[in-house]
């Protein structure tokens, strides 16, 4: 990624920065020019609350380049109190550990080291939520 899209994508990376669909209510994650319930413009900017549930999972043994040294992860598709399914690595917790349904937040990390200026990309990753937190 270019460090100009690094900085365009940064405050759904940082914060998961979705929207709104004021015409349907549905919660829109990324932000798009369309929702996708209602087929009609989803511009009212929604900050999602980053709690949500393991909805399904997979250990990743044979990383793609870059990811190597992070090899064996946790890869979720993780669904979000406000509706919006995404995918995302799990963090803090062994791959063994990780069961669907399991109560998750979003922790801003880093993603990736890039090119020959080794520009650092952050961006959101799911850690488990302790039983006490999650109520």
């Amino acid at each position: 990624m270019h460090i100009a899209r690094n900085w365009r994508v940064k405050r759904q990376r940082y914060s998961l920065q979705g929207e709104l669909c004021h015409h349907c209510g549905s919660h829109v994650f990324p932000p798009r020019d369309v929702c996708p319930e209602c087929a009609r413009p989803a511009y009212d900017p929604f900050r999602l609350s980053g709690l949500g549930e393991v909805y399904s999972h997979t250990t990743v043994y044979e990383a793609p380049a870059g990811f190597q040294e992070q090899a064996p992860y946790s890869l979720a598709l993780i669904r979000l109190h406000e509706g919006p399914l995404l995918t995302a690595q799990l963090t803090d917790v062994d791959p063994k550990e990780v069961r669907i349904g399991m109560p998750v937040e979003m922790v801003t990390r880093k993603l990736s080291v890039e090119g020959d200026e080794g520009l650092i990309q952050y961006g959101y990753k799911f850690r488990p939520r302790l039983l006490a937190q999650a109520a």
